[in-house]
């Protein structure tokens, strides 16, 4: 008898898919504010896009944007730089996702 994989394992295996790719694109682009900024839009694109289960949405498109960095970036810089960079993460963020979720 098979049984289903525990949805913890589901989740966490592509989330740790996810966080390695946007590892791996960061290193690529140079780190920084803007590829974390580019990786977060594609990222809130494709989840409005293909609304996708636990594997591909919560885990590995979870895994690839990041909120984590995100607060890092906003805390440790100037305050001006902070808040342009929230507004353009909020914006072009919550955009991307209705954008992707209108082509579906």
């Amino acid at each position: 008898m098979m049984y289903p994989m525990p949805h913890f394992i589901t989740v966490g295996s592509g989330a740790a898919l996810g966080a390695g790719s946007r590892y791996l694109l960061t290193v690529a682009f140079g780190g920084g504010l803007i590829p974390l900024l580019i990786l977060n839009i594609v990222g809130s694109a494709l989840m409005g896009y293909a609304r996708p289960g636990p594997f591909w949405g919560t885990g590995f498109l979870g895994g690839f944007t990041s909120f984590a960095s995100f607060a890092f970036y906003t805390a440790n810089t100037h305050w001006s730089i902070a808040l342009a960079y929230v507004t353009a993460t909020l914006v072009g963020c919550t955009a991307a996702y209705l954008a992707g979720d209108k082509l579906r």
